[in-house]
């Protein structure tokens, strides 16, 4: 069985949050162990401090390559001029870069609603697991229940493991709360920004 860390718990925010923080942390109890416990209990008290200085450096490690909220503003507006094939085929290539197969539309999904089909513009494959991704809307100011719920069905006709909403816009409380509950990943601008480095956006990005 595959351990998986609450999402709630201390160390995965620790592992959402500036990675000093961790070390922060890992100081502060290093300090008062030296200065609070006897000496024979000290080591043992600067051992506490050790999982937190793991969890910095984890979380150091994941934001080293993260792009600055300028890079992110500036990316969101390039891809927001796009069309639909030129940004496809940046996703495109960019999920074959992080070790997917990738299958344009919804063939894969024989017998499902049609409602359901037009939702999904990508089916990727890592590993023999399976993901469908809806990205078409990707300008839209307002993402809300509709378009996830649209999604999740499709999922449900393909009988896939995983579902992937790309959207730059906001997304209401109600299409947040449905996309935990379904654990539908969701990507806005931070997490396209990310996924495109390095590829080519034209001169709207530069």
């Amino acid at each position: 069985m595959k351990l998986q860390m609450a999402k709630n718990s201390l160390f995965a925010i620790l592992l959402r949050s500036p990675w000093w923080a961790s070390l922060a942390i890992a100081a502060v109890l290093s300090l008062l162990g030296a200065a609070l416990l006897p000496e024979g209990y000290r080591a043992v008290g600067a051992l506490s401090s050790l999982p937190f200085v793991v969890v910095g450096a984890l979380a150091a490690r994941r934001q080293w390559r993260l792009p600055s909220a300028a890079r992110v503003t500036e990316i969101q507006k390039a891809v927001a001029a796009l069309t639909w094939p030129a940004f496809a085929g940046l996703l495109e290539q960019a999920f074959v870069r992080d070790g997917y197969v990738v299958q344009r539309g919804t063939s894969a999904q024989a017998g499902a609603k049609r409602g359901a089909e037009s939702a999904v513009d990508f089916e990727l494959e890592r590993q023999g697991r399976r993901m469908l991704v809806s990205a078409r809307r990707w300008k839209s100011a307002r993402t809300g229940l509709d378009a996830l719920r649209t999604l999740q069905a499709a999922r449900e006709a393909a009988d896939a493991p995983d579902a992937l909403y790309i959207g730059l816009g906001e997304f209401t409380d109600q299409a947040r709360a449905f996309a935990a509950e379904h654990r539908i990943a969701v990507w806005q601008a931070a997490e396209v920004a990310q996924s495109l480095r390095g590829l080519p956006l034209g001169a709207a990005a530069r």
